[in-house]
């Protein structure tokens, strides 16, 4: 059987009785549509987080005070619950450690803030003036901290853009203007640029202060809850955080480390872990739908099969081989799947379109997804159309043409 005659043949068939084609179709195109849409939602979710991962500095290193250590059922000094790094840690990474650039040390809890008769609730950072270099922070006006505000304990404050629009109003200009932190009066010296966010991960939700003015009116220790620091490179990284190590063994004499390092690149690494599993669970399940529409196919062919058996034994009759037979019920079934799988390529679009637009979820339809979907509905089709297209092709023709 020439290629064209046989696609015009499975045309007619398939056209004969468009209602059945139809459904039969529509189970392929939840089923694509479904699966490309939850995969462009875990792989969204995975580049928004490492973005965010990564506008928080660049190849940067995490002290955190505290190290989980489990005896038996015990678990001792969880992390980031105890106090253990001063600024004085921080001063000993700067000027002794080479294969760093830069060092900031903060301090961190959220208050309400309030300001002519508004309010927020608000992470307020006490921080030194290298937090700029480290976070990859810009002014958009005014100033930032200085050594000066530092070592005089100034109620300063650099605002993100976020509580400047809560506090002031949108477009407004709060340099300049007074702010109540724990009931106590900060001026405004600068606002920073936009850098994004969402939630807990926000920095243009944040309000910076000098660290020793936040150590004295609002924590009221000495302790730090992060030292961030900036390696010089890429490659120095490891380097750097076994020297980090090594020297805060040292001055806090102990053997087993008191405090947690992380790196950027680990911070990375788990969160797309956890989002790939993400990803493949949300596949996973769209995919159970695309199962039950090629169950649907096969439903189909093989109710085509019984319908068309004096038809199969009429061709087999005037000399139609058993792979022509096949082929043809066969490339029935593959025209349904690829069909449902191009009207569902675009309604997976539709719906990461929409879930990002209306759901304010970031999502992002990768080319890997659209072959993947293509090659997936073009194998329901061979799968679930082979076995109809092999008991046509074994009919017997006489019984076939006897068939009422």
């Amino acid at each position: 059987m020439l290629i064209n005659d046989l696609f015009q043949e499975t045309s007619s068939a398939l056209l004969a009785n468009k209602a059945r084609s139809g459904l039969t179709i529509l189970g392929i195109v939840i089923g694509i549509g479904s699966v490309i849409a939850m995969i462009s939602v875990g792989q969204g979710a995975q580049s928004s987080i490492q973005s965010n991962i990564e506008a928080l500095g660049s190849n940067l290193i995490m002290v955190m005070p505290g190290a989980q250590r489990s005896f038996g059922t015990q678990v001792q000094m969880q992390r980031g619950s105890a106090q253990t790094l001063t600024l004085e840690d921080a001063e000993a990474i700067a000027a002794e450690v080479d294969t760093v650039k830069a060092v900031a040390p903060q301090t961190s809890g959220r208050y309400q803030v309030t300001a002519k008769g508004t309010n927020t609730n608000t992470s307020v950072t006490g921080i030194t003036p290298s937090y700029l270099e480290v976070r990859n922070l810009e002014i958009d006006s005014g100033s930032f901290i200085s050594e000066q505000n530092v070592s005089k304990t100034a109620k300063v404050a650099v605002i993100g853009p976020t509580v400047s629009e809560d506090l002031f109003g949108e477009g407004a200009d709060p340099v300049g203007q007074t702010i109540r932190i724990n009931k106590i009066n900060f001026k405004v010296i600068g606002v920073t640029k936009s850098k994004g966010g969402s939630g807990m991960t926000n920095q243009d939700d944040i309000i910076l202060i000098p660290v020793s003015t936040a150590q004295q009116f609002l924590t009221g220790n000495k302790y730090v809850s992060t030292i961030y620091v900036s390696a010089i490179d890429q490659d120095s990284m490891t380097e750097a955080q076994n020297d980090i190590t090594s020297l805060l063994l040292s001055r806090h004499n102990v053997s087993v480390a008191d405090f947690s390092i992380m790196n950027q690149s680990d911070i990375i690494a788990s969160a797309s872990s956890i989002t790939n599993t993400l990803t493949i669970l949300l596949g996973a399940i769209a995919g159970i739908s695309l199962v039950v529409g090629g169950i649907g196919i096969m439903n189909m062919m093989l109710t085509t099969v019984t319908e068309r058996t004096r038809e199969i034994g009429l061709r087999k009759a005037i000399g139609a081989k058993k792979k022509d037979i096949s082929s043809q019920f066969l490339v029935e079934a593959v025209m349904l799947t690829f069909i449902g799988g191009i009207v569902g390529i675009v309604l997976g679009w539709v719906l990461a379109w929409g879930v990002s637009y209306f759901g304010s979820i970031t999502t992002k339809v990768s080319i890997t997804s659209i072959l993947l979907a293509v090659g997936v509905s073009a194998a329901i089709g061979i799968i679930f159309g082979y076995y109809p297209a092999r008991k046509a092709s074994k009919l017997n023709p006489i019984e076939a043409l006897r068939y009422e």
